[in-house]
């Protein structure tokens, strides 16, 4: 058992993304100032069975299966990289950390994911309710991977739902819980409910409270705090998602950086770490709120790396 919550405190926190949150997107964040990065969801049964490769070019490490990269992983990153696991069973989730461990910081199951990829095998936000199985899963990696653990949740439908689920999976002995302030069926569109997060704080006092929803600047916790917010001051860390994904500078402590200084360093370490031409410019696209810009409609059109910028 390996529990180490300091991990986790006063921490500005790339969340994980679908697609968006691969290699040259958590170096960024990284270079940008963010402490701790997570990987995107991976499913216990795509990364059992990998071969650990270091790619000669890059300098990365490659977890390959059936000829696809499972995970690309830079050296740098290895003690702020949290590996989000996505599962539903005690034993392959603990299979699937142990084929990462010696890369990583932490463990980290994903029982929050809405999304029908990830609740449709019982993983995500199918676990919040089956706490039986989310805390055996927990308890296993907590006691057998040799690395911290954690979760990140959804609020549940009532207030003391939400309570009893996070006081039972803070006993499995977890380093942190992640909270984020929407429930299941909750999108970006509907607002986070920080009033929450207090009684949740008051509740479990042991281990770090992680926040996300709704955060877009790196100061907006501190400004937060300095007025006495109590629904804010309570939590060790924040968690951005959607902020980052438009703008990962937010993270520099001088403050954000023009768009088109961003999208450019993003291109430079996408080609450093040899990352796919499709998730570039997905993840290009998704830094432009304005769809309709001369940057978004080159990226469109854009069928190569070379063309892409």
């Amino acid at each position: 058992m390996v529990y180490c919550p300091a991990l986790y405190i006063n921490k500005h926190i790339l969340a994980p993304m679908v697609r968006v949150g691969t290699l040259p997107m958590r170096l960024l964040s990284l270079d940008y100032g963010a402490d701790l990065v997570y990987s995107p969801e991976i499913v216990d049964k795509a990364i059992i069975g990998s071969e650990r490769t270091v790619d000669e070019v890059t300098g990365t490490i490659r977890y390959i299966k059936d000829g696809r990269t499972v995970i690309q992983i830079d050296p740098r990153e290895k003690h702020q990289l949290i590996f989000q696991l996505g599962t539903a069973d005690p034993e392959l989730a603990l299979k699937a950390a142990l084929c990462v461990k010696e890369d990583v910081a932490a463990i980290d199951v994903n029982c929050g994911c809405p999304k029908k990829f990830s609740i449709a095998g019982g993983m995500g936000a199918a676990l919040l309710t089956v706490p039986d199985k989310l805390c055996s899963i927990l308890t296993n990696l907590v006691e057998h991977v040799g690395l911290p653990v954690s979760c990140k949740i959804r609020l549940l439908e009532s207030r003391e739902d939400t309570l009893a689920l996070c006081r039972r999976v803070a006993a499995t002995g977890i380093s942190a819980l992640a909270v984020h302030c929407r429930t299941r069926d909750e999108r970006p569109r509907h607002p986070a409910h920080w009033d929450e997060l207090e009684p949740i704080c008051q509740a479990i006092k042991n281990i770090p409270i992680i926040a996300n929803g709704d955060f877009a600047h790196r100061d907006d916790i501190e400004k937060m705090r300095a007025k006495g917010n109590k629904h804010a001051a309570c939590v060790s860390s924040i968690m951005y998602a959607r902020s980052a994904m438009h703008n990962p500078s937010l993270f520099r402590q001088e403050g954000p950086l023009a768009r088109r200084v961003v999208a450019i360093a993003y291109i430079q370490l996408a080609r450093k770490v040899n990352n796919i031409f499709q998730n570039t410019k997905y993840t290009l696209m998704q830094m432009y709120e304005d769809t309709k810009s001369p940057e978004y409609q080159r990226l469109t059109s854009a069928k190569t790396m070379d063309a892409i910028w």
